[in-house]
């Protein structure tokens, strides 16, 4: 049975690395010709101490592909010299597999297939990307930073990084719970909940998709913290 499985990989890179990890941003998808599965990949800049802001980090990025099946997913991450180098550059490593159980839109006109049901308990993660209009984006920007500050206090939140295709206007979040009921409790409070229903009434986004996943076997180190 063919269950389409994602990889998300986050970097923090050595000082004396910077040059290579700025130059993945320079190759992008380059590398990643060819490799057996491999529907779809992102290459990832980060904000400023891996959040979501407006001033990059040089040291911080992120790598999301998305395979047609679990084992060739797994293939990847275990075997991959992409992603072997990636990790020798690296002074914080973390990686985690992702199966969907809820998606809505699309990244690039690409959708994430749902292939598993809805968890009863137990940890789940959430992407979130869009695509910014230029006109909004003074008034999304707005609105940012004080829901970024209040995911990083959010109860039950157990990772969360800032992520981006480009500065400004292509915009993602990856993000893992202790439970379903942590991620429903900060999407429908306080700033998070301001701001995206200000996004949307004021139609913000020319393309945008929210994710839930189950992660699987999430381990490496982000941002001082020990996972798995």
């Amino acid at each position: 049975m063919m269950q389409q499985t994602a990889v998300l990989s986050l970097v923090n890179y050595h000082k004396s690395s910077l040059p290579w990890g700025i130059s993945r941003l320079v190759v992008g998808q380059y590398p990643f010709r060819n490799i057996p599965g491999l529907q779809f990949v992102k290459v990832l800049g980060s904000g400023k101490h891996g959040g979501f802001d407006l001033k990059p980090s040089f040291s911080k990025q992120g790598l999301f592909c998305v395979f047609n099946t679990f084992e060739q997913a797994q293939q990847f991450l275990e075997n991959s010299s992409i992603l072997r180098a990636y990790q020798d550059h690296s002074s914080e490593y973390f990686t985690v597999l992702l199966q969907a159980y809820s998606s809505k839109g699309s990244w690039s006109k690409k959708t994430i297939e749902v292939t598993q049901e809805a968890p009863l308990s137990g940890p789940i993660a959430g992407v979130t990307r869009a695509s910014i209009k230029f006109s909004k984006a003074p008034t999304f920007w707005r609105k940012a930073p004080p829901a970024q500050a209040s995911l990083e206090q959010a109860p039950g939140c157990l990772l969360a990084a800032g992520l981006g295709e480009a500065p400004y206007l292509r915009q993602a979040t990856f993000t893992m719970w202790e439970s379903t009921a942590a991620m429903d409790q900060y999407a429908r409070s306080g700033a998070h909940l301001e701001a995206i229903q200000t996004a949307y009434k004021g139609q913000f986004f020319s393309e945008s998709m929210f994710t839930r996943f189950i992660p699987i076997n999430p381990h490496g180190v982000w941002r001082g913290r020990t996972y798995g």
